[in-house]
């Protein structure tokens, strides 16, 4: 089938990508201006987006996809005046124009990233902006789904991890870490992380489209990408120090904890029918220590 990534150079997208073209679907993918579209794995057709809904619905009507893949945001850790408007435009205004040209184009199937943020601790309130906005696009695409008849379903992804991940990560910064560098100041290490491998997350991307194209979402469904069994973060630390043989030099509490840290990460949802974590915490760590592509 013929189906539309957008986020498809960043590292979950682009493996989702990879994944869906060894299974040969033909894959499109939506680049901002100045994105390297060498960052696409070969075979991957790029349409270069002028920033416009008109130029988006252009782009849908010419590729006419399935099923519609949006991975694509602005993340903002803790956010400063300057960063509001990226993160409405690219978090909620995209989305909405997104919608728009799914419907002009007649594609009716779109899978949605979502964050765990959107939920602090056992609550509906979000950790921060960036969750805010996220929390926003969701409330925006139940619209479009009572009104134009869409049909969504939004992964709320939780912390992805992997090899080959260049967001600068805590975790790629660690795996690098020779046992005589300068100690990491971080945190006191006391909060909970739920860390998913980038191969699962593709993994729930892939059977929730599935389920798209079956008639057992009627409007929009939201599910968690969990690994269902969170560890401490000075656990996990312990656990890629034990399993690369050799100590990770960290400064426990050279940090303060971030405003708003989650501590205990949220546990109130439910996973993608058929879908659950194959990759277990100690392989997905060792595919990092050992560089696997």
């Amino acid at each position: 089938m013929t189906v539309l990534i957008t986020g498809a150079t960043g590292f979950v997208g682009s493996r989702l990508a990879r994944r869906l073209l060894a299974e040969g679907q033909s894959v499109h993918a939506i680049l901002r201006p100045g994105s390297d579209p060498a960052r696409l794995p070969p075979g991957a057709i790029a349409h270069v987006h002028d920033g416009s809904v008109a130029g988006l619905g252009a782009i849908l009507v010419a590729v006419r996809p399935v099923l519609v893949f949006h991975l694509a945001g602005r993340f903002v850790d803790r956010h400063r005046a300057e960063d509001l408007p990226g993160l409405i435009a690219d978090n909620i205004g995209f989305g909405a124009a997104l919608a728009e040209a799914m419907l002009h184009a007649g594609c009716a199937r779109l899978v949605v990233a979502g964050t765990s943020w959107q939920h602090f601790g056992d609550t509906d309130a979000p950790v921060n902006l960036y969750a805010a906005t996220k929390a926003a696009q969701e409330t925006l695409l139940s619209y479009y789904v009572a009104a134009e008849g869409l049909r969504v379903i939004v992964l709320k992804l939780f912390d992805t991890y992997g090899p080959g991940d260049r967001r600068g990560k805590i975790w790629s910064r660690l795996a690098a870490l020779a046992p005589d560098a300068p100690a990491l100041a971080m945190s006191p290490g006391e909060q909970w992380i739920d860390l998913v491998h980038s191969d699962d997350v593709t993994a729930a991307f892939v059977i929730a489209a599935a389920r798209l194209r079956t008639d057992l979402v009627a409007g929009i469904e939201s599910y968690a990408v969990s690994s269902g069994a969170p560890r401490p973060l000075r656990e996990i630390v312990a656990l890629m120090a034990r399993i690369a043989g050799r100590p990770i030099p960290v400064a426990w509490g050279g940090r303060p904890y971030r405003p708003r840290e989650v501590m205990r990460p949220w546990d109130a949802g439910r996973w993608l029918p058929g879908w659950e974590p194959r990759i277990r915490l100690e392989d997905g760590i060792r595919s990092i220590l050992d560089g696997d592509v």
